[in-house]
C-alpha cells in the first residue's frame, strides 16, 4: 500500500529521498549529504509536492550545517546555504515554511534541527489522515448514494507528502468507505504527474483509474462523467486564490459549467496569509526543453520559444470547498482562509 511509500527520510548524515523522476518504471532512492546535491534534487523533481517540501527543507537546515563542519564554513556561508534551500523552488509555500521551521533550531546543534523536521515529517502524515476524513464527510454528504467518479489534476498523494496524500488521501478514504468507482488521472503535461505518479499510487492501492491527456478533462466533465474533482495545492492566498499544478484552472472552469463540486485538498501550512490574493503569488517558470522535446529528442522546430508555467492560479469563486486538517471551508460561497467573507460575485 502506497501509505507505506516514504518519500524523504532521515538516513543520520544526510536525506533518503524516493526518485520520482524514474517512477513507475523504476523504485530508487536517493542519499543526499551537501546543499548542490539537495538544490538539484528539489529542482529536478526527485522530491516534490508542497508537503514533500517542506519536510525536505526542514531536513535540509541539517545537510547545510553538516556540511558547513565538514568543509569549515563559517556561518555566513551556512545560512547562504541555507537560502538556497529555502529559495529551490519559489511557488510553493511549504519549502520556505519548513526551512523556516527549522532554521532558528540551528543554535542548539544539528540534533535539534533533525528533531524538529521529524516532528514535521510525522505532523504532516497526521494532517493529511484529517484532511482524508474530512474531506470524504463533506463530499459524502453532498454526494449521491453511490460509488463516485472523481477527477484529479498532477499527483497529490502519499508521493507528494510525507505519507497517505492530500487529494489522494481524501480518495483513499472514500476508497476504504466503498465510494469509488473510478478516477481519472489527468496525465498532467509536462512531466506526467499524473500518467507516471498518481496511476502508479492508485493501482498500489488496488483503485481503478483512467489515465486521460490534460485536455480531456473539460469535456469528460461537461459530458457529466465525473461527481467531483479533488485537486491539491502549492500555495493558497488569504482570499483563496489557488496556485496547483499548471491545467488545473482548465478543470476547474468545467467543473463551474457543470455543476461538479471542485475541492482543494492541502494542508493549513500551504495557505500563505501574507499574500491577499492570487496575483501575488509568484509562479516558477520552468526549462523550455520540457516542452520543446520529449526523451531527449526535439519536437517543435528550431527557432520556436516556449511558455512553461509549473503552476497556474484558480480564482477563489471557482473553489467549491477547501479541505485542510482543521475542516472544510466553502470557498466559494465566501468562506476564506483569511477569515473574512469574500464579497459576493
Amino acid at each position: 500500500m502506497t501509505d507505506d511509500v516514504r518519500t524523504v527520510e532521515w538516513a543520520g548524515d544526510g536525506l533518503r529521498l524516493l526518485d520520482q523522476t524514474v517512477l513507475p518504471g523504476r523504485v530508487e532512492h536517493v542519499v543526499v549529504r551537501d546543499v548542490d546535491a539537495l538544490v538539484d534534487a528539489i529542482r529536478r523533481l526527485v522530491v516534490r509536492g508542497a508537503p514533500a517540501l517542506g519536510v525536505a527543507g526542514a531536513f535540509g537546515v541539517a545537510i547545510a550545517m553538516l556540511q558547513a563542519e565538514r568543509e569549515g564554513w563559517d556561518d555566513a556561508a551556512r545560512d547562504a546555504a541555507i537560502a538556497r534551500v529555502r529559495e529551490a523552488r519559489p511557488t510553493a509555500v511549504n519549502l520556505a515554511a519548513g526551512v523556516d521551521r527549522a532554521a532558528p533550531l540551528a543554535a542548539k546543534g544539528v540534533d535539534a534541527v533533525v528533531a524538529e523536521a521529524q516532528a514535521l515529517l510525522d505532523e504532516d502524515i497526521r494532517n493529511n489522515r484529517a484532511i482524508g476524513a474530512f474531506g470524504a464527510d463533506w463530499i459524502t454528504a453532498r454526494a449521491q448514494d453511490r460509488p463516485l467518479r472523481i477527477l484529479t489534476h498532477c499527483n497529490a498523494g502519499a508521493l507528494a507528502t510525507a505519507g497517505w496524500g492530500t487529494a489522494l488521501g481524501v480518495v483513499r478514504e472514500l476508497h476504504d468507505r466503498g465510494r469509488v468507482e473510478t478516477v481519472y488521472a489527468d496525465e498532467t503535461r509536462p512531466l506526467l504527474q499524473g500518467a507516471r505518479l498518481t496511476a502508479w499510487e492508485l493501482v498500489r492501492a488496488g483503485i481503478r483509474c483512467l489515465v486521460q491527456a490534460d485536455g480531456a478533462a473539460p469535456g469528460a466533465i461537461l459530458r457529466g462523467m465525473v461527481d467531483v474533482a479533488i485537486i491539491g495545492a502549492d500555495r493558497i492566498a488569504a482570499n483563496g486564490d489557488t496556485a496547483n499544478k499548471v491545467g488545473s484552472v482548465g478543470v476547474a472552469l468545467a467543473c463551474a459549467a457543470a455543476g461538479v463540486p471542485f475541492v482543494v485538498a492541502a494542508p493549513w501550512s500551504t495557505v500563505d496569509l501574507s499574500l491577499a490574493s492570487g496575483d501575488l503569488i509568484p509562479i516558477e517558470e520552468r526549462d523550455p526543453g520540457e516542452v520543446l522535446a520529449w526523451g531527449g529528442v526535439r519536437t517543435a522546430p528550431d527557432g520556436a520559444g516556449a511558455s512553461n508555467p509549473a503552476f497556474d492560479v484558480t480564482p477563489a469563486r471557482l473553489v467549491t470547498a477547501l479541505v485542510t486538517e482543521t475542516g472544510v471551508l466553502e470557498v466559494a460561497a465566501g468562506e476564506t482562509p483569511g477569515g473574512s467573507r469574500r464579497p459576493a460575485g
